[in-house]
C-alpha cells in the first residue's frame, strides 16, 4: 500500500535528522576527534586510492551521510515517490540532500553563536580595562 506523498516527504524530514547529527557528531565533535585525525592522516597517507578514500570518508560530512542514509534506507525500507527500487533511489539521494541543507543550517547557526559568544567576550574584557 503506497504511503501519500504528505506522509513521506514528512518522513524524509524525519529521517534525514539522525543521519545528519550522526555524520555531524562523526565528522565535527570533540568525542570523534582523535579517530577523524587517524583516519585524516591515513587519507593522505597510504598507497592505495581506495583506501584512501575509504578513511577520507569519515572525515567529509557529506560523503559519509551517504554510507549513513544507506544504513537507514536498509533499517527502515523507506522509499520515496516510487514502490521498486527506483524509490530507494531516489529515498538515497533525497535524505543526503536534506541531511546535508540541516549540517549546513547547523554550522552556519553554530557559527554564529560562536562569533557572538566572542564580541560579548570582547566587550566584557573592554568594560573591566575602562570602568
Amino acid at each position: 500500500m503506497p504511503v501519500d506523498l504528505t506522509r513521506q516527504l514528512f518522513i524524509l524530514m524525519v529521517l534525514a535528522m539522525p543521519i545528519a547529527s550522526i555524520a555531524w557528531t562523526v565528522t565535527h565533535e570533540e568525542v570523534f576527534r582523535e579517530p577523524r585525525e587517524w583516519c585524516l592522516s591515513r587519507s593522505k597517507t597510504c598507497r592505495r586510492v581506495v583506501q584512501r578514500k575509504f578513511f577520507y570518508l569519515f572525515t567529509c560530512e557529506f560523503c559519509f551521510s551517504h554510507y549513513i542514509t544507506a544504513a537507514f534506507l536498509y533499517i527502515t525500507r523507506f522509499r520515496l515517490l516510487f514502490d521498486d527500487w527506483r524509490g530507494y533511489l531516489v529515498a538515497g539521494f533525497s535524505l543526503v540532500a536534506v541531511a546535508n541543507l540541516y549540517m549546513s543550517l547547523f554550522g552556519r547557526l553554530r557559527g554564529e553563536i560562536k562569533e557572538e559568544k566572542m564580541e560579548t567576550a570582547l566587550a566584557e574584557a573592554k568594560c573591566r580595562r575602562n570602568p
